[in-house]
């Protein structure tokens, strides 16, 4: 009995003290379930031994968890720097040397490498470094009030003159067994360098068919709107390919009553397009039109690459409205905004221009364009590496902005929205680029400076009247919208040719 009694007096405490408890827990609310002390262990021992250990462990364990993740952070940032060497750091002065030794061999080596394939980005390059993200607007364009008396200039036209034939068909290739039609035809280095000469000539500017009995080549339409195409004098044009992207009409109340007469409004779709333009709505009348767009389905298309297959009426404008004398072209994430003449008028006559084209809202060098292709994977590598190499041994160099009197205000155009009169030179113009997108990437961007540069040096004297604007007045003239969703990335070309007479590079 004696031994029992401080037993007593504990349990006693210890239900006094839960009694207090409940009755605080009771005062908020939360009415507990009260049970009476037996005659066995204390109640509240077991769960206030039992809860003091995990408190103990936690205290324990966090210290060394902590110093752990700590470690982790410190070798992965270390392990992932791209001067570092991969392989263990000791301690001690001679191993210090020698990884010090290691790591500028491996800048000398990687120095080397970028030398080599003159990818080398200079730390004054601001696109490299993050910055804040820019926003871009449309900027005032004093159009003139109206096109009433609307006249072409009559110096206009003094531009470069020559006679330009194209290649319509190709016999059998000599020494090759195997002769497939292709729609740009097969044009070797040779016959690619003649072509940059402004001179009478005959050249290969796609719609390029095989001997008689083989299959055409591609790109193939209806014989009624052939005859309409060539009846157009004035040309707006788009297209969509793929179901890649959603129609959009050209705003009716900026367009004036002479232009909605006067201008061919062309939309090129192919067959899944228009199914899958009818499925949501957008169904040709009797005339076969949609609001403005006149719809023109092109059947068995060139290439499989649908960017590559829109380039050939983006860029052969002159081969498919054979009587045009001026056209625009606007890719289909753009709704037009104004009214054609007007463009016309502001982008040619009164800069006395015979082609124009904006400047890119954010880049201004193809080697910023090349980095940026990669990191976004919008093409192939090696093929993008492949036309990168070729253009630089051919004389491509850095836009170098600060030069005293530059050739272009940027190297990289936004291409989306072109206007050209067809002119001798602007047709020329036209075809080299496009035969460069065949022979190499469907990103038109890399081409185009090269393009540009390589037929000036080749035509000294013989000017080409390019007009490269703003990108705050190509934003006030079409409204940009964002394409479909779409998340391939093209192919390599199939026709990056590697033998004696096609190769695509520098032999």
């Amino acid at each position: 009995m004696g031994r029992e009694q401080p037993k007593e007096k504990r349990t006693g405490g210890d239900f006094a003290a839960a009694t207090r408890r409940s009755g605080a827990s009771a005062a908020l609310g939360h009415m507990a379930e009260h049970r009476l002390p037996t005659t066995g262990l204390p109640p509240a021992a077991g769960p206030r031994r039992h809860s003091r250990r995990p408190r103990r462990r936690c205290r324990l364990l966090l210290p060394p968890t902590f110093a752990l993740a700590l470690l982790s952070l410190a070798y992965l940032s270390f392990s992932s720097h791209a001067s570092l060497p991969f392989h263990p750091i000791h301690q001690g002065p001679m191993n210090r040397e020698n990884v010090g030794k290691g790591m500028d061999k491996r800048d000398k080596r990687n120095t080397t490498v970028k030398e080599n394939i003159s990818m080398t980005i200079d730390k004054s390059e601001p696109f490299i470094k993050g910055r804040k993200k820019k926003s871009y607007g449309p900027c005032e364009i004093e159009f003139l009030p109206s096109v009433d008396n609307l006249v072409e200039p009559a110096d206009y036209n003094n531009f470069t003159q020559f006679l330009l034939k194209y290649i319509l068909t190709e016999g059998h290739l000599i020494g090759n067994g195997i002769f497939e039609p292709l729609f740009a035809g097969h044009q070797s280095l040779q016959e690619r360098e003649e072509t940059y000469y402004a001179k009478n000539q005959s050249l290969h500017c796609g719609f390029v068919e095989g001997p008689e009995g083989y299959p055409s080549s591609g790109f193939d339409l209806d014989e009624h709107d052939r005859a309409y195409m060539a009846t157009c004098r004035v040309v707006v044009s788009s297209c969509i390919f793929g179901g890649s992207d959603y129609l959009r009409r050209p705003t009716k109340s900026r367009i004036g009553s002479y232009s909605k007469k006067n201008v061919c409004f062309i939309m090129f779709l192919d067959e899944l397009t228009l199914t899958t333009l009818s499925s949501e709505g957008h169904i040709p009348d009797e005339n076969g039109s949609i609001g403005l767009w006149r719809i023109v389905v092109v059947k068995n298309l060139p290439y499989k690459d649908m960017r590559r297959a829109g380039k050939v009426p983006k860029l052969l404008a002159h081969r498919l409205f054979p009587s045009a004398l001026y056209s625009i072209w606007l890719d289909s994430k753009l709704r037009l905004h104004a009214d054609p003449m007007l463009i016309i008028e502001y982008f040619l006559w009164r800069k006395k221009a015979e082609y124009a084209i904006s400047v890119h809202y954010d880049r201004t060098c193809v080697w910023e364009e090349v980095l940026q292709n990669k990191r976004l994977n919008k093409y192939n590598h090696t093929a993008i590496d492949e036309q990168f190499y070729f253009y630089q041994s051919d004389g491509l160099v850095k836009f170098n902005a600060s030069g005293h009197d530059p050739v272009l205000p940027s190297y990289v155009p936004e291409g989306s929205f072109i206007v050209r009169a067809h002119t001798p030179m602007s047709n020329l113009f036209s075809c080299l680029w496009f035969n460069e997108v065949n022979r190499f990437t469907s990103r038109d961007q890399l081409s185009f400076a090269y393009t540009y540069l390589k037929l000036r040096r080749m035509n000294a004297g013989r000017n080409f009247q390019l007009n490269m604007f703003k990108d705050c007045e190509r934003r006030a003239v079409a409204k940009l919208f964002h394409h479909r969703a779409n998340g391939t990335t093209d192919p390599p070309p199939k026709n990056l040719r590697t033998d004696k007479n096609h190769s695509s590079m520098p032999s």
